[in-house]
């Protein structure tokens, strides 16, 4: 496949990095990282309607701008460049994807109008490095017309702040799963924000008790399917950020050893640190390879098209490289600074502490190797 952007594409990228270039500065992401919410709300408002990039995936019916996924890995490769400080991946990656994939059009039509508003969301969902029903300690039980969900959740990324929440439950007594939509002000719902390694990123631990969601709450009730197809696409767009990170790291640490000098000549010029560099960018352009394909079959297999059943293994492929590739990035980067690699004072140490994160959310990359080797079994078979 010969991959390259169209003239609006390229427009939407370069929008973003430069955007994003002159606000997410280093300083604005260290100062979103020493509050709870984790992110400045003036800065998500600005996106939200300067840029309106929390609109590309809600169709134009509903007052989106009705593009695809290539556009929205575009973003998101930026945002991951940029270690953007927003609950973008949360609100667009996670609960629209999930009203986009198992919303009815009354869920669509209320929440879309919200977010387009600015309002965020997320999927609650524990988030371990095993994605499976048994990974899922909320039940659900129906009371008449409602549903009551009982349990806690555990690393929501902004639980603790999102206006709405897409939850994933199990049938008490039974392991059919099923998604409900909730506002975060529903009765019997508990939040608290969960300390993390990656400050970046903020994540939050959610309680139930006795919580009621009405008959407009239930998304799909044999939501398995949907909520696989929804991870899937999760995973896609995580693999987008690692990839925009893994490239980054490499751009400051070439800049870092051009300037640093030992026995009187640049570190750059050492023959062992431009094999390095080259084995870096290596990894980050096989991850660029990797995330752009999974995007066109997101897109193909949002509008239903013959590329569908390839969505798992194509999102399992990126996530499972663009994992190793942003983290082995993101150490080999603080080697090639040296001593200072881990300090306050540079950025590295915050690229390495979101590579971490994100290498286990969502499942790590043996887990999505074990993912591929099912299924190619099963195609072989």
């Amino acid at each position: 496949m010969e991959f390259a952007f169209t003239e609006e594409q390229q427009m939407i990228q370069e929008t973003a990095e430069s955007f994003l270039r002159d606000n997410s500065t280093s300083e604005a992401i260290r100062k979103a990282m020493d509050t709870e919410s984790g992110y400045d709300a003036e800065l998500w408002q600005r996106i939200c309607s300067e840029l309106y990039f929390q609109a590309i995936t809600i169709p134009e019916a509903h007052g989106g701008m009705g593009l695809g996924y290539v556009e929205l890995v575009a973003v998101l490769e930026q945002m991951g460049r940029y270690l953007l400080c927003a609950p973008f991946y949360s609100t667009v990656c996670l609960a629209t994807n999930a009203l986009l994939v198992a919303g009815n059009e009354q869920q669509q039509a209320t929440w879309f109008a919200k977010v387009l508003e600015g309002a965020t969301g997320t999927l609650a969902l524990n988030n371990s490095g095993k994605l499976s029903a048994d990974s899922i300690n909320v039940s659900y039980k129906k009371d008449g017309d409602s549903y009551v969900l009982n349990g806690d959740y555990r690393y929501v990324i902004d639980g603790h702040t999102a206006d709405f929440i897409v939850a994933a439950a199990k049938e008490e007594g039974g392991d059919n799963v099923a998604l409900f939509v909730l506002s975060a002000d529903s009765a019997g719902l508990e939040r608290a924000w969960l300390p993390t390694m990656d400050q970046t990123r903020k994540q939050a631990t959610l309680t139930l008790t006795n919580v009621t969601a009405g008959t407009d709450g239930l998304m799909q009730e044999n939501a398995w399917d949907a909520l696989q197809k929804i991870l899937q696409l999760a995973a896609i767009a995580c693999a987008a950020e690692q990839m925009g990170a893994a490239q980054q790291v490499l751009d400051l640490t070439v800049e870092y050893t051009k300037e640093r000098v030992q026995f009187n000549r640049p570190v750059a010029s050492f023959q062992a640190v431009k094999h390095k560099a080259a084995d870096m960018m290596l990894k980050a352009e096989v991850a660029r390879s990797a995330v752009y394909y999974a995007a066109c079959v997101a897109d193909d297999a949002l509008n239903g098209g013959e590329l569908a059943d390839e969505l798992a293994e194509a999102a399992s492929v990126a996530k499972a490289w663009c994992s190793d590739a942003c983290f082995q990035n993101a150490g080999d980067a603080i080697q090639l600074h040296g001593g200072v690699g881990f300090t306050w004072e540079y950025d590295v140490h915050l690229y390495f502490k979101r590579a971490k994160a994100t290498e286990i959310f969502l499942g790590n990359a043996a887990w999505h190797r074990e993912q591929i080797a099912s299924l190619l079994l099963d195609e072989a078979g």
